[in-house]
């Protein structure tokens, strides 16, 4: 007796009824379906009786490679319905293929997934033959339909599931579905994964057949290989009777299986699930009940989801629905209506605007944004909202025993949605919130932090979450397991992943270390440390390591709070970062262009880093300060980043260890004054500030009280009262944006000492708050300037004497402080 071969779609109603009349009349010895072999002696564990869906989920990380996988199964599954018929009879029940962490199902996030859309060309011309819009329509014209035919439809083995007749009606499907398969694998070229999945499935199908001794072998596989496996057993006719090893995995590598609840959300192939079928809540109830106690069961679903989000929908709408959707399933060739069928008489009937795009049911793929509210509450009917529950006795990962123990311990599993303050400042707080963010950072759903501390120095001292049950807790706990046994390993495992994955990206490390704190793990491992540190050495975005700069220094310098202060991770961070910023900055070329904030930021934090953790990272200033000359003497430097370096010169030479005050501006080779009237020019002088005040806020201010006429902003205020109508119109943008730097109180200062220097009386907090735009008074001064040049050419005014020079002592102080 040879093997029967028995093809399928995955999450067919119409093939799981194929399969379970071939098991039922075959009676064989051995079911073989496709599914992982390294699961086969758990069985018994998976038909325990668990609420479908469930999943198989299994995990694999080695030094290379971190993936995850589901094989997810439903009622209407025909590998279900394989595992389930074939036990009822008496039949050795196993799965044949690799296992998931195997390279040929590398990448493979669905064991069912019809990712590679085989025989595409083929499906097309069947689609332009039966003049239909897509695969899934045609699958269910050409096969689902095929299982009402005499009242066929009972999935629970009813009134249609036994006899002849269903026979019969059992043994045309296979016919078809054989010739449909021959077709699409015939124009399709297997890739090696592939081959090699069905070289191990056929060292089964031929241990089985030498096993069963004559009788009947039953062997159930997606479309796609049954060619090639019936292919492959007929060509080797005979086995040696011994079953294949199920391959392990490397010593160093960590694999590991266990069952999961699934949803029908996590399903449907209009959520992205890119196996099988689409809305899983009507193939569950044409499954149950028939095509027809489908299609009239969601027309009633439909109706009372839209009702109750306000649509209105009369007695009237309903009739022309049903009247439109028979006529539909008729006009088709349906005996009775089909899913489409029902779903473009409920969208004909009850959507009367422009809907603007095609209907997603017209094609694979998730729902589009922007879709029609009546068109978006059809999809999620015919989806469905069922969520799977496993059997109490279900084993599952020390990762849900040590979450349920956090949690009960803390006092934080309350089965209601609750909203919680933390106080940070107390022990039992503080551990709170470590567990949540662990939660959190695992993407355990019902864990929502509302406000909280955004930086290590920020003085918040509490914490508000919002939690909340959700069905979708324990399988994705389940699933975290796969990172580690303990809440606290398991959330190291992601950061570090994250790490990883952020690679030169200096803005994702920042959040990630931010994270690492809040979870109470500011120590991760040496490799995590190796990476962050590779990480920041090929990072190339100056101003996204200068915000991981600022991070990192915030929590190593003020994390009292967290427990990160002066953490060696956050410490090898800022030393990586420091050496970094200056060899990126001092890379940077290019003429006259608008102050960069996020750069200036960048060396700002560079300063920071040098004076309040230089010592005790040991830190050397000398290299800083030889490249922050070297920038702010070069020309093709951008003027911000060298008004910058200068700055940072400036700041360091005036700084002793951890921001005492040291040299000033008489430290050595160092004269500001004299670099400012060099950058004179008004196209780069506003930008070149920007840079100094970016750097060296405080030193300016504290030279203002030196010798007015050397002083920075006193040799400021003669450039700008120098500067032309024009001229000044043209600095003044990128003045505005420089003094910006400086706080409102600090801003008065400076225009209190620019009139007492003119010797003019008035208010300083008018000067900076003057009622008129800036710009538009910028722009009269030009006009005016303007005017009076024209006037003196035409020897109309002697030259010198007109409105601007009068008003020139009024405006100088205005110009250099707007």
């Amino acid at each position: 007796m040879t093997a029967t071969f028995v093809g399928v779609r995955h999450y067919s109603p119409a093939c799981a009824r194929l399969v379970a009349t071939a098991i039922e009349s075959l009676r064989p010895a051995f079911v073989l379906v496709e599914g992982p072999a390294d699961v086969n002696d758990r069985i018994d564990e998976l038909l325990l009786g668990h609420d479908l869906p469930i999943a198989v989920f299994s995990s694999y990380r080695d030094g290379e490679r971190y993936e995850n996988s589901w094989t997810p199964f439903c009622a209407y599954s025909p590998e279900w319905v394989a595992l389930t018929a074939g036990r009822a009879c008496g039949a050795e029940v196993r799965f044949i293929d690799l296992p998931a962490w195997h390279p040929a199902l590398a990448r493979r996030r669905n064991r069912y997934a019809d990712a590679d859309r085989w025989g595409a060309e083929a499906v097309a011309h069947l689609c332009k033959t039966f003049a239909i819009d897509d695969e899934d329509t045609l699958w269910d014209h050409l096969f689902e339909a095929d299982g009402e035919a005499d009242g066929q439809g009972d999935g629970e083995g009813g009134d249609g599931q036994g006899g002849g007749g269903a026979e019969g009606l059992a043994k045309g499907l296979d016919v078809r579905l054989s010739a449909y398969f021959d077709l699409i694998r015939g124009e399709e070229r297997a890739s090696e994964a592939d081959l090699a999945r069905e070289a191990y499935m056929a060292r089964w199908v031929r241990a089985a057949v030498a096993e069963a001794g004559g009788r009947p072998v039953v062997v159930v596989t997606g479309g796609f290989h049954q060619p090639a496996l019936r292919a492959r057993c007929a060509q080797e006719t005979t086995g040696d009777g011994d079953w294949p090893e199920v391959p392990r995995p490397p010593d160093e590598a960590m694999a590991a299986s266990y069952l999961v609840p699934y949803s029908f959300r996590r399903l449907d192939a209009f959520a992205g699930y890119q196996s099988g079928m689409p809305s899983p809540e009507y193939y569950q109830r044409l499954w149950e009940g028939g095509a027809r106690s489908a299609a009239e069961g969601l027309v009633e679903e439909s109706v009372t989801r839209l009702r109750r989000r306000g649509h209105v929908v009369s007695t009237a709408d309903l009739v022309a629905a049903r009247t439109m959707t028979e006529g539909l399933a008729r006009l088709r060739g349906h005996r009775t209506p089909f899913r489409t069928d029902v779903l473009d008489g409920l969208a004909g009937t009850l959507v009367s605007d422009d809907l603007g795009q095609r209907l997603p049911w017209a094609a694979r793929g998730p729902l589009a944004p922007g879709a029609h509210p009546v068109v978006a509450e059809l999809m999620a009917a015919f989806s469905g909202d069922r969520v799977g529950r496993l059997h109490p006795d279900t084993p599952t990962p020390p990762l849900v025993h040590d979450a349920t123990a956090e949690l009960e311990r803390l006092g934080l599993a309350a089965t209601g949605a609750s909203a919680l303050t933390l106080d940070l400042a107390e022990d039992r707080g503080l551990r709170r919130s470590r567990v949540l963010h662990r939660l959190r950072v695992l993407h355990i759903p019902g864990c929502v932090r509302q406000s909280g501390p955004a930086t290590g120095a920020d003085l918040v001292l509490n914490e508000r979450w919002q939690l909340s049950p959700s069905d979708r807790r324990l399988p994705r706990l389940i699933e975290a397991g796969a990172y580690g046994a303990t809440l606290r390993d398991a959330a190291a495992a992601v950061l570090r992943e994250r790490i990883a994955e952020a690679g030169n990206d200096a803005g994702r490390l920042a959040g990630v270390l931010f994270d690492a704190a809040l979870c109470g793990l500011a120590e991760l491992s040496a490799g995590a440390l190796e990476a962050v540190d590779a990480g920041i050495a090929q990072a190339v975005d100056l101003g996204g390591l200068g915000g991981a700069l600022g991070a990192a220094l915030g929590l190593w310098r003020h994390d009292r709070l967290l427990g990160a202060a002066k953490s060696p991770l956050l410490g090898a961070v800022i030393g990586a970062a420091v050496t970094r910023i200056l060899w990126l900055a001092e890379g940077v070329h290019g003429g006259p262009a608008p102050a960069d904030r996020a750069r200036l930021s960048a060396l700002a934090a560079t300063r920071d880093a040098l004076v309040h953790a230089g010592p005790q990272l040991g830190l050397d200033r000398a290299p800083a300060l030889a490249t922050a000359r070297r920038i702010s003497a070069d020309t093709t430097a951008p003027p911000d980043l060298r008004g910058a370096a200068f700055g940072l010169c400036w700041s360091l030479d005036g700084a002793g260890a951890d921001g005492d005050e040291g040299g000033g501006r008489e430290a050595e080779g160092l004269d500001p004054a004299k670099a400012l009237a060099g950058t004179a020019g008004p196209e780069v002088l506003g930008d070149w500030l920007a840079g100094l005040f970016a750097l060296a806020r405080s030193e300016v201010l504290a030279d203002g009280g030196a010798s007015a006429g050397e002083s920075v902003l006193g040799v400021l205020d003669t450039v700008v009262a120098a500067m032309t109508g024009d001229e000044f119109l043209v600095a003044l943008p990128a003045l505005r944006q420089a003094f910006a730097y400086f706080p409102p109180r600090e801003r008065e200062a400076i225009a209190g000492g620019l009139l007492e220097r003119r010797g003019l009386r008035g208010s300083p907090r008018a000067l900076t708050r003057t009622a008129a735009d800036p710009l538009v008074a910028a722009e009269a001064m030009a006009l005016e300037d303007r005017v009076t040049r024209v006037l003196a050419g035409e020897g109309l005014v002697p030259a010198g004497e007109g409105p601007i020079p009068a008003a020139a002592t009024d405006t100088g102080g205005t110009r250099g402080t707007s």
